[in-house]
């Protein structure tokens, strides 16, 4: 199986993060972003969306998005279980993971896109309130992470999951693209990504 990834890009990273964790080998195939290689026609029909991670079937077929990504990946290979083993785990994971996409990831996204970075590319009209709000709402989300920390191993509670390689993502990406580190008196925060970081899958 390929996987269309670029380095340092947060998303295709979480994939391999799975992989890595169910001992699943993936060819990795650069896409080269800065090129806009992931708008280019040929790899349009690989995913209409134009992004990455992309997931190429032996046979061809192709698999976007993340969690769909590790879903099927999941699907191969059961064990490590990471997306829930009874109905209550399988909703419950489900419902941390999105907490984070929805809530940390989509203002991540906003002060990436209007931060200097993205703004040296020329490629979107940048508005700075938008980054002030998300900036402060990304902080605060941190804030809540820290708090739940403080009574749970883990995100989804005392074994790691999807919802942990998630987060992992998100917070390094921020960290070191978004300029958006948690604050050092989070010590509960800074417990968890330290415990997970150490995980040899967080190394890719």
């Amino acid at each position: 199986m390929k996987l269309y990834d670029f380095p340092s890009a947060p998303n295709p990273r979480r994939v391999k993060i799975f992989a890595a964790e169910k001992g699943i080998d993936l060819e990795l195939v650069n896409c080269d972003m800065s090129k806009r290689e992931h708008k280019s026609e040929e790899f349009l029909k690989k995913n209409p969306s134009g992004k990455i991670p992309v997931l190429e079937l032996d046979d061809g077929r192709c698999i976007s998005e993340s969690v769909a990504i590790c879903r099927y990946l999941e699907s191969v290979e059961p064990e490590p279980n990471l997306f829930g083993k009874d109905p209550f785990e399988l909703a419950f994971i489900e419902s941390r993971n999105r907490h984070i996409e929805l809530e940390l990831w989509t203002q991540i996204g906003t002060s990436w896109v209007n931060g200097p970075i993205v703004g040296s590319m020329g490629i979107f009209e940048q508005i700075p309130a938008a980054k002030l709000a998300s900036d402060k709402n990304v902080n605060s989300f941190y804030k809540r992470l820290d708090r739940e920390f403080s009574s749970s191993r883990f995100v989804a509670g005392d074994r790691y999951t999807i919802a942990d390689i998630t987060l992992l993502s998100a917070v390094d990406f921020a960290s070191r693209m978004v300029d958006l580190k948690p604050d050092d008196e989070l010590k509960s925060l800074h417990r968890w990504h330290q415990e997970v970081s150490s995980r040899p899958s967080s190394d890719n």
